[in-house]
């Protein structure tokens, strides 16, 4: 089971997340990311931010049911999608996704993906997803699930990693150091339907593209 947060990036489709809405935990958006929400004709559970992105039929659409609304001022130190996802494992144990975190302004892709450093989020099974790709902060080890040919890439966040060891990638790194700033870790393959990675020490984001996705 699954807590979705919307974000208010950009989305190609929607028919990829039809079936997994069905089973998920808690639906949540942080402001405009309800529109996607509304084009889904699924109602989210509850929608946090300063509601300044919200379009005229979908605040008449949420004011039908009891949502939630959890309003925030619009001068405010942190983004609608900080503080959807502080929400989110104020409230939930499940793992979190997060959909439409990418996409429209640069700053504020970045922004997105680096939440994950958040230190209220580190360490929670949070992972940005979009149809084609998932992205998620490796501190410790991980396991990427997949198919051969898929594309994995390690990229440190916040200074060097110490890479301990790799399992089924094409180019395997034991013991090595991944510099903060080099593209060393970008476009591995995997070579087997699961592979691990371990650290010594640092931070990195791993992003898992799946061959399937990119035909």
């Amino acid at each position: 089971m699954v807590v979705f947060v919307f974000a208010n990036g950009d989305m190609e489709s929607y028919e990829w997340l039809k079936p997994l809405l069905g089973a998920a935990t808690a639906v949540l958006a942080a402001n405009g990311g309800t529109n996607h929400l509304f084009r889904l004709e699924r109602r989210p559970d509850v929608v946090v931010g300063d509601m300044d992105s919200l379009r005229e039929e979908v605040r008449g659409w949420l004011a039908e049911t009891d949502v939630s609304l959890i309003t925030h001022p619009i001068a405010k130190d942190e983004t609608d999608l900080e503080l959807a996802l502080l929400y989110a494992v104020a409230h939930y144990d499940a793992p979190i996704w997060v959909v439409g975190g990418f996409g429209g302004r640069l700053d504020q892709t970045l922004a997105n993906i680096l939440l994950l450093a958040h230190p209220q989020l580190l360490g929670r099974p949070i992972q940005f997803v979009t149809e084609h790709e998932r992205a998620w902060l490796v501190a410790g080890k991980t396991r990427i699930d997949g198919e051969i040919g898929d594309t994995v890439s390690l990229i440190p966040l916040g200074g060097a990693v110490q890479v301990a060891q790799t399992s089924g990638l094409r180019w395997p790194l034991q013991d090595e150091v991944l510099a903060f700033g080099p593209a060393r870790g970008v476009s591995n393959v995997l070579t087997a339907v699961t592979a691990t990675v371990t650290l010594h020490s640092g931070t990195l984001l791993c992003i898992h593209t799946r061959q399937a996705w990119r035909r």
